[in-house]
């Protein structure tokens, strides 16, 4: 801390910072803001703009006791302190300002202005005598070595009454035995609490005895402070003493030990806590460390904070709460049935659940993944689950996260690190058994900061996550008693490992039927309630909810047709609300007839029994929504059949899609026009729709005298085939599509229409053959609610109509076909004769 000025010749012309708020005493250090504009120009033009060591080297002198700070005041301390600059800086927004860190030299005078702009230049002179003729002449003066031995003694005891533990007050013990005579009654004047006046009264001490005379009262003075402090803390009572006037040992007005008796009431309720947790031995212990480390750490210290979140956390998490499952099967059967139509698979696994748990006591929690489309119930379902199992139910949702903190945590050495997802869902619902649903998890994605659908492999590992390790934790925690629930629109976004670890159970998109009954049972309830009606006001039949449901919606879900019936609610409401302004209106008209008509009691009543009768049935309500309601609110019809009119034409047929949205009917158009042979293709397709294209193209080629195609001067001799896929936005890949474009591509050479009725699925080979492929049950739907009455599908997929609803089947007559010949032959009035024998229809009875 002390300087050596020996070593560093101080020039004549000093340039001056100019203070008021500290003094800067030979040997201390100090960090001046530097705001005047004199004292910046100089950091600009001496500091900045120079690198050698005596462009460093500035007089630091103190304004006048009293003076008001002004730039263009020059009231200078006729003794001020030459410093070297040690560091500098600085920003420039929102206006440039410096902070200097300094270091005190010796005492210098000064003896005139040489230069006031743009900053203070001044000639000094060195008052301080070199260090080692200093220590010379100590060591000479026996008064003066006796000043220095007691100065020294009073100093150590005042260390020795801080706490060692702090690195600086251990640092400041050691460097009291070294430092040299002359900066010793300079150093310890910086550090103890004086006013400004008195720290001046210590700079203008040139002589070294008059300086240790200066300052003997100000170390004392500390010292008495603290031993009152001290003594405080000690008995426990409330030290008031008097203000002082010339000193800055305030001991307040209150009681001193508050904040200690806080700290140490804290640190009780900790151990208190931590025993009542019940925690595993491993987090107990690390519980106990960090509380031993929080007892001797000052509150003032950043770290302090730090440990007491980690040890709120612990206290806060349930290592042993548990809520009690409620396994009555026959009752949570009702509560699923009450709460959400159909889904009967996921039923199944829930009441399985159960009957298990009613066996065995300790059974691990299940990993689900409800797999579907939007708006199918995947979220409801679960808190639906949680309610019935009587658990807690925390959602976290997980699309668009890209960084494994959020499942992991950060840890603990990072500034503002916080614990994962995981771990502070479980501090929110305060059991270790809850229901956790992990909304989106396939649209997470990874970046540098790691992936999370790896961070997860240990959450939803049954064999792993009895001891999963959240960073900011650091000690192992069991999830195994958790029910996981995920959610997912489709699988292919999900890593492999991920979903090996998780139970996948399909969720397919609802028939008319299953909409009706939704609509019926829960949609027009819930849009009852959230518009304040009833079905006084409304009446919505059966047959206005299915022309909702076939003309103004296509969707696996049921989200649309919510917002359907919200806008019919809309518009009910609107009526109402009218109409109880009228009847406002006429109420006030009544309530002036009432007055006139006072004499005559009969003719009152019966007026305010008609007024009220009016408000409590109108003559128009309920208002009845009948088709042209419908239209008249909703709009024209959005969807209606173009199936007749789009396949009027050769090279059109309709193919079967499955997306995340749900299964889609696709129309696939060709063309060809004169060019160069080319194979065309549009629609954002991907690279084996491209493949399914060509190989359907050489099929057809190989077979063109069997189907009938003139091929003498070649089947793309001069011509290109242009084939075309809709919703041209959205990217498609697959290789589902092959049989519709064999389809399209026969109808196109042959100048035949294909039937307009049908609908088919299917992967070719180059020989021939028909694959199978998957979501069938979401296509067969797509194409109920399409309006079409036969699907062609491969044989090897007869097996997954089993998921088809009944009702579906009976209005559907499937044909299963194992090659392309079958294909074509069903494809076309009257198929190709020439193609061999064909397989016949097969009606819907399974």
């Amino acid at each position: 801390m002390a300087a050596s000025s020996s070593s560093i010749q101080i020039p004549r012309r000093l340039p001056l910072l100019l203070v008021s708020e500290n003094i800067l005493l030979p040997g201390s250090s100090m960090r001046i803001p530097v705001r005047q504009l004199r004292n910046m120009n100089m950091v600009r033009s001496r500091l900045l703009s120079h690198n050698s060591l005596r462009s460093t080297i500035i007089g630091v002198v103190p304004l006048e006791p009293g003076d008001v700070e002004d730039e263009e005041r020059t009231e200078l301390h006729s003794i001020g302190t030459a410093a070297v600059v040690v560091q500098v800086t600085g920003t420039n927004w929102p206006k440039p300002t410096y902070t200097l860190l300094v270091t005190g030299l010796c005492r210098i005078k000064v003896d005139g202005l040489l230069q006031e702009s743009p900053y203070l230049v001044a000639k000094v002179t060195q008052l301080d005598k070199l260090e080692n003729d200093q220590e010379d002449e100590s060591k000479n003066d026996s008064e003066l070595v006796r000043l220095a031995d007691h100065f020294r003694e009073q100093a150590s005891a005042l260390v020795d009454m801080l706490d060692v533990s702090i690195p600086t007050v251990a640092k400041l013990k050691k460097m009291l035995d070294s430092v040299p005579v002359h900066h010793l009654p300079d150093i310890c004047a910086s550090l103890v609490k004086a006013s400004f006046s008195e720290k001046i009264q210590v700079l203008d001490a040139v002589d070294i005895s008059d300086r240790f005379k200066r300052t003997l009262p100000l170390l004392m003075r500390q010292i008495e402070g603290l031993k009152l402090i001290q003594k405080a803390r000690k008995h426990r009572i409330s030290v008031v003493p008097k203000q002082q006037k010339n000193g800055q040992i305030l001991l307040g007005r209150g009681d001193l030990n508050e904040d200690e008796d806080e700290e140490t009431d804290d640190i009780t309720e900790f151990e208190r806590r931590i025993k009542a947790a019940s925690m595993p031995p491993e987090a107990h212990k690390a519980a106990m460390k960090e509380l031993k480390r929080l007892k001797k750490m000052p509150p003032v210290m950043p770290e302090n904070a730090m440990i007491r979140n980690y040890l709120e956390l612990m206290v806060e998490l349930p290592w042993s709460r548990t809520t009690t499952d409620r396994l009555d099967i026959t009752q949570a059967r009702k509560d699923l049935d009450v709460d959400h139509y159909g889904l009967e698979k996921l039923k199944k696994r829930v009441i399985e659940y159960l009957a298990v748990r009613q066996i065995k006591n300790s059974l691990k929690g299940p990993i689900l993944c409800f797999v579907g489309p939007p708006g199918v119930g995947k979220t409801s379902i679960g808190r639906s689950i949680a309610s019935t199992l009587g658990r807690e139910f925390h959602r976290i949702s997980l699309g668009g996260i890209c960084d494994q903190s959020d499942i992991r945590g950060h840890r603990r050495t990072y500034i503002g690190s916080m614990p994962g997802r995981i771990i502070q869902g479980l501090k929110q619902v305060a059991v270790r058994n809850p229901v956790f649903l992990l909304d989106e998890v396939d649209k997470m994605s990874h970046s540098l900061h790691g992936d999370p659908a790896a961070a997860l492999l240990e959450v939803l590992d049954p064999e792993q996550n009895f001891t999963f390790t959240d960073h900011y934790l650091n000690v192992p925690f069991d999830l195994s008693q958790i029910l996981f629930i995920a959610t997912a629109n489709s699988l292919a976004t999900i890593p492999a490992p991920l979903l090996d670890r998780m139970e996948i159970i399909q969720i397919p998109g609802y028939t008319h039927d299953e909409k009706l009954n939704i609509a019926v049972q829960h949609l027009i309830p819930k849009q009852f309630v959230e518009h304040g009606l009833t079905e006084r006001h409304l009446d919505l039949p059966e047959d206005s909810v299915k022309l909702i449901i076939s003309s103004y919606t296509r969707e696996a879900g049921v989200r649309m047709l919510e917002r359907r019936i919200g806008a019919i609610c809309r518009a009910v409401a609107v009526k109402v609300a009218e109409h109880s302004q009228q009847n406002s209106k006429k109420s006030g008209e009544n309530e002036s007839k009432k007055i006139v008509l006072d004499e005559n009691e009969n003719e009152r009543r019966r007026l305010e029994e008609s007024i009220d009768l009016l408000h409590v049935l109108p003559p128009e309500m309920p208002i009845l929504i009948d088709r042209a309601a419908v239209e008249d609110v909703l709009g024209p019809p959005m969807f209606e059949s173009e199936t007749r009119e789009r396949l009027s034409q050769p090279g059109v047929a309709i193919g079967l899609a499955w997306t995340a949205m749900g299964g889609e009917i696709m129309y696939v158009e060709a063309t060809q026009m004169p060019g160069e042979g080319k194979l065309i293709l549009t629609g954002q397709l991907g690279d084996v729709m491209k493949e399914s294209a060509s190989l359907a193209l050489n099929w057809l080629r190989s077979h063109a005298s069997e189907i009938g195609i003139d091929v003498r001067h070649g089947l793309l001799d001069n011509n290109d085939v242009h084939i075309h896929f809709p919703a041209g936005a959205i990217s498609k890949d697959g290789p589902s599509a092959g049989v519709t474009i064999t389809t399209v591509l026969a109808s196109l050479f042959t100048g035949r229409c294909v039937r307009s009725d049908t609908a088919m699925t299917g992967e070719v080979t180059l020989r021939g053959l028909v694959l199978p492929v998957g979501g069938i049950k979401e296509k067969v739907l797509a194409a109920h609610r399409a309006g079409l009455v036969r699907v062609i599908l491969p044989r090897r997929n007869e097996k997954d109509l089993h998921d088809v609803p009944e009702n579906i089947k009976k209005d559907l007559s499937f044909v299963f076909v194992s090659s392309v010949e079958d294909v074509l032959f069903e494809a076309f009035e009257g198929g190709f004769p020439r193609l061999g024998n064909k397989t016949p229809a097969i009606p819907a009875k399974l």
